[in-house]
C-alpha cells in the first residue's frame, strides 16, 4: 500500500477542525496526524508527526497564520502549506505565495475543494479555490481588448486553468509573466504548457494562438 498523505490541521475553530476531517477520513489516502488551534510551536509540531501538509488558519492566535510562514521559510519548510482565510484580497493571496505556500482556499469554500487541494499540493502543484484563481485572472486581463470574457470556461478538451494559461500566451504574456502574474511557479507554467501542447496536438505557440483564435477565447 502507497504511503498515506500526512496532513496537519491549524485553526482556532475546533469545529472547523473537526469539518475537514470528517472530509478528509472520506479518502483512504489521507491520514490527519495532528491539529492545532494557536499558531504557536506549529514548526515543532508538523516536524513532530512528520507532517506533509499544513493546512494554515491565516488569522490564528499566538502567531498569525503570516508569522507562521515566514518562520517555516526562514528555518526551511518541513512541509508543504495550504492557507485557509475568510477573505479573497489578492494582497493576502500573492503574499503568502510568494513567502512560500502552495495554495490558498477561502473557507467558503474549503469543504469542496481540500481534497483536491491536497492532492495538488502533494503532487508539487499550486491551488487555488476557484473563487481566488477566477479573480487572479481577471485583474491580469482587466481592459485587455482582445480577451473574450464569454469564453472563461473548461471545453472537452482543456481545463479551466489550462483556458486561462492558453489565452494567456496568446496576449504575449512570457512564461514568467503567467508566473509572475498567477502566483504560480515557473515549472507549473511549462508543465501546463506542455499538457496542453499534448492535447491539441500543438507543434509550438503559433498553434496555441490560432486555437485560442479559432474557438473565440481571444480576438485576432
Amino acid at each position: 500500500m502507497l504511503n498515506k498523505i500526512r496532513i496537519h490541521l491549524a485553526d482556532d475553530h475546533q469545529i472547523l477542525i473537526d469539518g475537514i476531517k470528517t472530509i478528509l477520513h472520506t479518502n483512504a489516502a489521507f491520514e490527519v496526524v495532528g491539529h492545532s488551534i494557536t499558531g504557536d510551536n506549529l514548526f515543532e509540531e508538523v516536524q513532530s508527526n512528520n507532517s506533509d501538509i499544513l493546512v494554515l488558519d491565516i488569522n490564528m492566535p499566538g502567531k498569525d497564520g503570516i508569522e507562521v510562514i515566514k518562520e517555516f521559510a526562514a528555518k526551511g519548510f518541513p512541509c508543504k502549506i495550504i492557507v485557509l482565510s475568510s477573505h479573497d484580497d489578492l494582497r493576502i493571496v500573492r503574499e503568502v505565495m510568494k513567502l512560500g505556500s502552495s495554495g490558498y482556499l477561502t473557507k467558503k469554500c474549503a469543504g469542496e475543494n481540500i481534497i483536491n487541494a491536497i492532492l495538488a499540493v502533494n503532487n508539487g502543484e499550486e491551488y487555488f479555490c476557484k473563487d481566488v484563481r477566477e479573480k487572479i485572472f481577471t485583474k491580469v486581463t482587466k481592459g485587455n481588448p482582445k480577451l473574450n470574457k464569454s469564453q472563461l470556461h473548461g471545453n472537452e478538451i482543456l481545463t479551466e486553468r489550462e483556458l486561462e494559461i492558453i489565452i494567456l500566451i496568446s496576449l504575449e504574456f512570457s512564461g514568467k509573466e503567467i508566473s509572475d502574474q498567477l502566483f504560480i511557479s515557473a515549472n507549473t507554467v511549462e508543465t501546463h504548457r506542455k499538457n496542453i501542447m499534448k492535447k491539441l496536438g500543438a507543434k509550438n505557440s503559433i498553434s496555441l494562438v490560432k486555437y485560442a483564435i479559432k474557438h473565440k477565447l481571444v480576438k485576432p
